[in-house]
């Protein structure tokens, strides 16, 4: 498969779209179990999502199984950085620039990206050393370029189908590598990522 990162998005995001319906359904449960499984998983604090777009992975049921001292939050665009809003289904919603919903906030009240506990982020191709691939526009690499030099909260992880799977990535210097790779059928925990639960207080 083409190292050119605009085609190999194109080959990933039709891979993804391929899927039935029935896979997907499956898949987003599976997914959730893994994420919830994860060594670092906080029990308390904000958790971000995404909005579930162009055939990405679901996160509908991770959010509904979150442990009672996790906040969901959804990603709210402040410029060119991220910030995340707490959300609850029937909340309202707002339609970004990228035609993606987001909560109706003022992005500028919305939590910066250093509040969150954990983070898990859409991908669009993934590597079993890995190294994620995203959408191209760097908006994860932007808001979390602090995460890395430490490996420390908020932790980072990557969701997406076992299909979007490839042999290698070629990283850039400016790729933020997520602490973890969740799909339906594997975890894959970056070394060091292993460590105690992180907890940190949503008030």
């Amino acid at each position: 498969m083409t190292q050119d990162r605009p085609t190999l998005r194109r080959q990933l995001r039709d891979r993804r779209r391929a899927l039935p319906p029935a896979v997907r359904i499956a898949a987003a449960q599976e997914l959730a179990e893994r994420i919830l499984a994860l060594p670092f998983l906080p029990q308390r604090g904000y958790v971000a999502g995404y909005w579930a777009m162009d055939g990405e992975i679901g996160l509908h049921v991770l959010q509904l199984k979150l442990p009672p001292g996790l906040v969901w939050c959804l990603p709210v665009l402040d410029g060119e950085l991220l910030r995340f809003a707490p959300w609850r289904s029937g909340d309202p919603l707002v339609t970004n620039r990228f035609g993606i919903p987001e909560p109706d906030v003022e992005p500028s009240s919305a939590l910066e990206p250093a509040a969150m506990s954990l983070v898990v982020m859409p991908l669009v191709g993934f590597d079993p050393g890995g190294q994620r691939l995203g959408m191209g526009g760097g908006w994860y690499d932007r808001s979390f370029a602090f995460r890395r030099d430490r490996a420390a909260p908020p932790w980072l992880v990557g969701a997406g189908f076992s299909v979007q799977q490839v042999e290698a990535l070629e990283g850039a210097e400016w790729d933020v590598v997520p602490d973890a790779i969740c799909t339906e059928t594997q975890t894959l925990l970056r070394p060091g990522a292993s460590s105690p639960q992180h907890e940190k207080d949503p008030t």
